[in-house]
């Protein structure tokens, strides 16, 4: 799988050396070789600009150990892995691929397991199949995987009973048991997030090429997953479509043991959050002098990080991997615009994702403003929906939940706007597990908010079981279907006329 690097064992202190991939692991880049970035930019530049959501280490001394085991440790991802990614997604800005990025809101140390990573990759396959044969494009598989630890909050510190502590921010910093102890950020984590990170792409790898991804595999599975769901009579006529279409291609001599039928692509992504993780992992591409983040493939900056004089914007600025920006209903449109001018300054197709998520109502009023800005300012990017955090809300019983009908209404949204405007929708951005929880409200076998508790397991926020996911990317891939239907129809009409 060209996507994924075989990373060092977890126990590697490798010194720095020339690499066949072309990345050289080195933590300070001689700022002449960086030219891409401009302005003086340096993988440590982000020191002097303001940074949110970096928590204080009760000692700076183990920390910076930390960095310095980082910075010796072989890159988790491959430069050439990243520009791949960008040429994939370059395409999607132009209506000519379809992203499908999904996986936890925060990757656990507790809950690391081949299961759940094999569930996940599953599942992202089940999807892309219905995806890809709905759109008749290609789907671009990239995972909230291999690095998705930190999470941003709204406040630093936690109150119960009378008792304050520091915010639980996700397994890379501190634990989430109420007590000092656990709640004290602890360096000795950043090594053990490489050490998973690690783990999870080299098992990925075996999926995607030892036979697990089989196409014919994967279509089988959709259609036991129709014949056991209340939603099966709709779909199960789509998804005996994409069987027979397998089913001509290996008697047109596309045989079962050709690459394309076994084997698949995958990219791994997390939130920019953590950056002297992300600082210690920057790598030189000894192939081009520019610089890469190789913690994974594509990183994204959240709504409480995307400040334009921030710290977060400033890194990313500079590193070369294909960006993502989470845009609410509260990002003005020129702001928009200064952020894509900021990050994208060269407008190459691909460098960045614009990601929306802000409920379905704010989408259809405050979205076609900013496809208009973007486009009036020459700007190109890849537009996806996130439809999972503008939909959170508090159940009855105090746990965070979402409503699956609200998180199609936002969808619906998404696509309509785009169809109004012209513009490409380029992609959907989930918080999704493999696993049979019972975190989000809704869907065809119909979690009730007394089911909640029953098989709530999420550290953060609720996340899309297997049966609501797949369900979606049913759904979706109809829309992408009748879109295509519409213009086949358009372009018969015309060659009539």
């Amino acid at each position: 799988m060209a996507a994924l690097a075989i990373a060092a064992p977890a126990s590697a202190r490798a010194a720095p050396l020339s690499l066949d991939s072309g990345t050289t692991p080195r933590r300070r880049v001689k700022p002449a070789r960086v030219a891409a970035a401009g302005g003086g930019w340096a993988p440590d530049s982000w020191r002097a600009r303001p940074a949110q959501q970096i928590p204080d280490y009760p000692d700076a001394s183990a920390l910076e150990a930390a960095e310095r085991a980082l910075a010796g440790y072989p890159p988790l991802v491959f430069a050439g892995e990243a520009r791949k990614l960008e040429e994939r997604l370059g395409e999607a800005a132009m209506g000519r691929a379809f992203l499908l990025q999904g996986g936890d809101c925060a990757e656990s140390f507790k809950e690391f397991s081949a299961n759940n990573i094999r569930d996940m990759f599953r599942l992202m396959l089940q999807m892309a199949v219905v995806l890809t044969f709905g759109g008749q494009m290609p789907t671009i598989k990239v995972g909230r995987m291999a690095g998705q630890f930190a999470k941003p909050r709204s406040s630093p510190t936690e109150t119960r009973d009378g008792v304050t502590l520091p915010s639980y921010r996700g397994d890379i910093i501190n634990g989430d048991a109420f007590d000092e102890e656990s709640r004290s950020p602890d360096p000795e984590r950043l090594i053990s997030a490489y050490r998973q990170s690690a783990s999870t792409l080299n098992l990925l790898r075996g999926f995607a090429h030892g036979g697990y991804a089989d196409l014919q595999r994967v279509t089988q599975w959709n259609l036991d997953f129709l014949r056991h769901s209340t939603q099966g009579d709709r779909y199960i006529e789509f998804s005996q479509r994409v069987h027979d279409a397998i089913g001509f291609m290996v008697a047109a001599g596309l045989t079962p043991q050709h690459p394309i039928m076994t084997t698949a692509e995958f990219w791994t992504s997390h939130e920019c959050l953590h950056l002297p993780y992300e600082e210690a992992l920057t790598r030189e591409d000894s192939t081009t002098g520019l610089c890469y983040d190789c913690s994974a493939h594509m990183l994204w900056v959240g709504e409480r990080t995307r400040q334009l004089d921030g710290a977060h914007v400033e890194f990313l600025r500079g590193i070369c991997n294909p960006l993502g920006v989470k845009v609410s209903d509260k990002l003005d449109p020129s702001e928009l615009v200064k952020l894509c001018e900021i990050l994208n300054p060269h407008n190459k197709p691909g460098r960045l994702t614009l990601i929306t998520r802000m409920g379905a109502e704010n989408m259809r009023v405050k979205l076609p403003h900013m496809i208009r800005a973007v486009r009036q300012a020459g700007m190109i990017v890849t537009w996806v929906s996130d439809p999972m955090h503008g939909n959170t809300i508090s159940s009855p019983s105090g746990l965070k939940t979402r409503s699956f009908d609200a998180i199609r209404a936002e969808l619906r949204a998404f696509f309509d706007v785009h169809e109004q405007e012209g513009s490409y929708p380029g992609g959907i951005h989930l918080e999704m597990t493999g696993q049979n929880v019972t975190e989000c409200i809704g869907g065809s076998k119909t979690v009730t908010f007394d089911d909640l508790s029953s098989r709530y397991h999420t550290h953060c926020d609720p996340r899309l079981n297997a049966s609501q996911s797949l369900e979606l990317a049913f759904a979706i891939a109809d829309r992408l279907r009748k879109k295509r239907d519409r213009a086949w129809s358009i372009s018969v009409s015309r060659v009539v006329a």
